[in-house]
C-alpha cells in the first residue's frame, strides 16, 4: 500500500514572510508603484491564490493589469528566495528524513507561483526528500484540485494533507483527503481538528 504526506509550504514548512515582502517591494519600486508590503500583510494572506493576492495588492487596477504586476513581484520573489532562502520550521530536515526512512511518499502542494517551491528546495537543499510538487501557478487550479492531482498521478492509496490555515483545511476536505493541522503555523482551523504542535512529532503521529 502506497502512503503519502502532502504538505502546504508557507507556515507549514517555513516562514518566508520577510523574504516575500522585501522582494515584492523591490519589484514595486522598480515598476514605480506606490504600494508597499509588510511581512504582517503577507502573512495575513498566506494560502490565498495569486489572483486573490493581485486583487488585494492592486484593488484599483484592472484584473489583468494586477496579475501582470504581481507576476513581476513573484519573479523577483523567486530569485530572492533562490539566493537567500527563508526561515525553516525547526527540525524540518530531520523530520523529512525520518518520514522517508519510513517509506512514505512526500509532496508539496501550494497556491504559490511556478518556481517558488523549486527555489525553496534548491536553497535549503531539501529536494532529495520530496517526490512531487504542484502549485496554482502551473495548473491554474485551486488547491483541492491540485491535491487530488498529486494523489491520483502518484497512485497513493492513503494520504494526509498537513497545512496551517482554514483554506488548507477546506481544500483537503474538498479533495477527500484527511487533514492534519500544523498548529505552529500562521492560521487556525475548527476546534477538534487533529493537530501537531511541532513538526518533529509527525513521524510518530503518522
Amino acid at each position: 500500500m502506497k502512503k503519502g504526506i502532502l504538505f502546504d509550504l508557507d507556515g507549514t514548512l517555513w516562514d518566508s514572510r520577510e523574504a516575500v515582502a522585501l522582494s515584492w517591494n523591490i519589484a514595486l519600486e522598480r515598476m514605480g508603484r506606490p504600494e508597499r508590503c509588510t511581512a504582517e500583510w503577507v502573512g495575513a494572506r498566506m494560502g490565498k491564490t495569486m489572483d486573490a493576492f493581485a486583487a488585494e495588492l492592486f484593488p484599483g487596477e484592472e484584473p489583468e493589469d494586477g496579475k501582470r504586476m504581481l507576476a513581476e513581484c513573484m519573479a523577483e520573489e523567486n530569485e530572492y528566495v533562490r539566493h537567500h532562502g527563508g526561515i525553516l520550521v525547526e527540525g524540518l530536515e530531520e523530520t523529512l528524513k525520518a518520514l522517508k526512512e519510513k517509506g512514505l511518499f512526500l509532496a508539496i502542494v501550494s497556491n504559490c507561483q511556478e518556481g517558488y517551491i523549486e527555489a525553496f528546495l534548491e536553497y535549503h537543499r531539501l529536494g532529495k526528500y520530496i517526490d512531487d510538487t504542484e502549485n496554482f501557478g502551473r495548473t491554474g487550479q485551486e488547491k483541492d484540485a491540485n491535491i487530488r492531482l498529486v494523489v491520483e498521478r502518484n497512485h497513493l492509496d492513503e494520504a494526509v494533507y498537513l497545512g496551517d490555515t482554514q483554506g488548507d483545511y477546506d481544500a483537503a476536505a474538498k479533495a477527500g483527503v484527511p487533514f492534519l493541522h500544523a498548529a505552529y503555523g500562521f492560521g487556525s482551523v475548527p476546534e477538534g481538528t487533529p493537530a501537531l504542535a511541532d513538526i518533529r512529532l509527525l513521524p510518530e503521529t503518522v
